[in-house]
């Protein structure tokens, strides 16, 4: 019975078999393979096949990637019934994305939690504008976490006479007395923030009051951004649900029979101009926050709220020397509305130096948004 293979797919059998077969194995060819090659080489003989179709340029170029690409999608076949569900859910997940999803955003893995003081700051980042889409792009805080995510508690862990779940209790409490004053979505849309005031000990009445003053009558000497990031509703609004935090907490002996916390974080806001045009710009708010949960046995304190013990910052992208309450960013195509700056220039994403105790009426500039 004669075979129905046509000739040209035995001949590429042949050429897939001397390929990938090794020199020293066996062959024993069938009869139809031996007629089938005899056959090829008087065509060759006759001029009739191209100048190395067996071993030549024109079949490396050719059929070696050819082969190459079929062994990669044979590798790929065995999983791509699983991962086209996963794609349909999240094509961004695609290399290069294919379909326009945003790639950078989606690609960029997020950095693990801050434990330690960096040595150096951020490395440059890719020079992407940020969009409604990507409002963290070209930023180094499109590795960090969203909001309350980058705000890792440590373990927890006695300190002198001071139990683990006091200390656990401190740091608890410092944490929502961060989210209230820079994540919360009320107050950092202008509202006054009460989860944050609500965390603060009301025997520290002249602390209470001069916030008090500075959220209904912000002025030069009561500033509510020093401790509250605030946003002009009528000026800007965030882009999108997601405020990037990066920064670390550290415990010890308190001064008043307790536990002392110190926070040191780093927020940063995209956001775009009220009025509509779509152009995004962030402010960057470093905070240094240093709480107390007093010995409520020994010091006349309320039992659950922590002593407000020194609170630092530095703002990165706002108008200088503006004091009604607001943090006003500056847009790339806008002129700035504050006094110029004079100061030196600093990196807002630096979180290896500490906070500058110069000159509080001087304003400097950022090297990066």
């Amino acid at each position: 019975m004669s075979s129905s293979i046509p000739d040209d797919a035995w001949r590429r059998f042949l050429e897939d078999s001397e390929r990938d077969t090794p020199a020293s194995a066996p062959k024993e060819p069938s009869a139809r393979a031996r007629m089938v090659t005899e056959r090829l080489r008087q065509q060759e003989a006759r001029g009739e096949l191209p100048p190395g179709w067996r071993t030549g340029p024109a079949w490396q170029e050719m059929n070696g990637r050819a082969a190459r690409r079929r062994k990669l999608w044979t590798a790929l076949g065995v999983t791509v019934a699983a991962a086209v569900a996963v794609v349909a859910l999240k094509p961004s997940l695609l290399p290069g994305d294919p379909f326009g999803t945003g790639g950078s955003q989606a690609e960029a893995s997020p950095l693990p939690a801050e434990t330690a003081a960096p040595t150096a700051p951020p490395a440059a980042s890719d020079p992407d504008t940020p969009t409604l889409d990507e409002p963290f792009a070209g930023s180094p805080a499109l590795r960090w976490a969203d909001g309350e995510a980058g705000i890792v508690l440590p373990p927890a862990k006695a300190v002198g006479a001071v139990p683990a779940d006091r200390v656990e209790q401190a740091l608890k409490l410092t944490k929502k007395l961060l989210v209230g004053a820079n994540l919360d979505p009320g107050a950092v849309r202008g509202g006054r923030p009460e989860a944050a005031l609500a965390v603060l000990d009301p025997k520290q009445p002249e602390l209470l009051d001069e916030l008090g003053t500075a959220l209904r009558s912000p002025s030069r000497n009561h500033d509510p951004v020093t401790l509250f990031s605030r946003f002009d509703p009528d000026e800007v609004r965030p882009v999108g649900d997601v405020i990037k935090t990066r920064g670390r907490m550290t415990f010890g002996k308190g001064t008043h029979g307790g536990v002392a916390v110190r926070a040191d974080y780093t927020f940063v806001y995209p956001v775009v101009r009220a009025d509509g045009p779509t152009e995004v710009t962030r402010t960057i708010v470093r905070r240094v926050v240093e709480t107390e949960l007093a010995d409520a046995t020994r010091y006349q304190v309320t039992q659950g709220r922590l002593l407000l013990v020194e609170y630092d910052q530095e703002i990165g992208n706002s108008s200088c020397f503006v004091y009604d309450g607001y943090l006003h960013p500056e847009f790339p195509s806008s002129s700035p509305t504050g006094a110029a700056p004079s100061g030196p220039a600093t990196d807002p994403y630096d979180r290896s130096r500490d906070i500058d105790d110069g000159d509080r009426d001087d304003c400097g500039t950022v090297t990066r948004t």
